[in-house]
């Protein structure tokens, strides 16, 4: 079972759309995939039209004998499972105090699908806390939508700096372009600056329209817009992305 975590220190850079599109590539695939939304935000859980059930509580969920399995629900899609996100901020208030001083709360938590899932996707909240170091660690990859922007070069410094101050497996952190324009010469140049530093993927997501029309038809850019360039370009980040996973 993999771990893949979509985050970044910041909002707005293209993560949930990326991890709706990875997950769904991933269940099409035939991989037994799974989607935790622990964004309080919970736009993940939107795109698949997810409400939680009679949810056990975010406490229970990550208690020491936590049964995930009722918090599951099918998304409509072959393969592919999604813990809705609870969209409460008490409740998410409540993670960040349980994890407090603890590091491995949610990988002991995950434990419990080995053999089950070979795919597990986290869309993760923006920020340094105890839930992103739990992430951190619970994670076989931390993958990091990047724009190619002077303010998001430094967001992606700011999050090596903390890889390093905490200890964390850098080889985790792996990067890729999102919400680019090659008409920007900054876009460009930013681009060829951040490639030396082999952390990125050489595929990207352009600037599209298709990916924001994701949340008018609450679906996956395959579903509603296969042959596009949109669908195109997460296909052959995929394609790169599990080249390098599962060589």
């Amino acid at each position: 079972m993999i771990v893949i975590a979509l985050y970044n220190l910041k909002g707005g850079v293209g993560k949930t759309a990326s991890c709706v599109n990875f997950s769904y590539l991933s269940a099409k695939e035939g991989y037994k995939t799974l989607l935790w939304d622990i964004d309080p935000q919970g736009a993940t859980s939107f795109y698949f039209k997810a409400k939680t059930k009679s949810h056990p509580g975010i406490k229970k969920l990550i208690s020491k004998d936590a049964n995930l399995d009722t918090a599951i629900l099918e998304t409509g899609y072959q393969n592919l499972d999604i813990i809705p996100a609870d969209n409460s901020a008490k409740s998410f208030d409540i993670m960040l105090e349980e994890m407090k001083g603890k590091k491995n709360v949610l990988k002991n938590a995950l434990k419990q699908f080995d053999g089950e899932y070979d795919f597990v996707f986290i869309d993760c909240p923006p920020g340094f806390s105890a839930l992103s170091e739990n992430i951190f660690s619970a994670a076989d990859i931390v993958l990091m939508p990047v724009i190619p922007t002077t303010l998001s070069v430094r967001t992606y410094n700011m999050v090596k700096d903390y890889f390093k101050e905490k200890e964390l497996d850098m080889a985790k952190l792996m990067c890729f372009f999102t919400m680019t324009d090659l008409r920007k010469n900054m876009h460009h140049q930013i681009m060829e600056q951040l490639f030396k530093d082999k952390r990125f993927f050489g595929n990207y997501i352009p600037y599209l329209s298709d990916v924001e029309k994701m949340g008018v038809h609450k679906q996956p850019i395959e579903e509603f817009a296969r042959s596009g360039y949109a669908a195109k370009c997460y296909r052959e980040l995929w394609i790169e992305i599990t080249e390098g996973v599962l060589e």
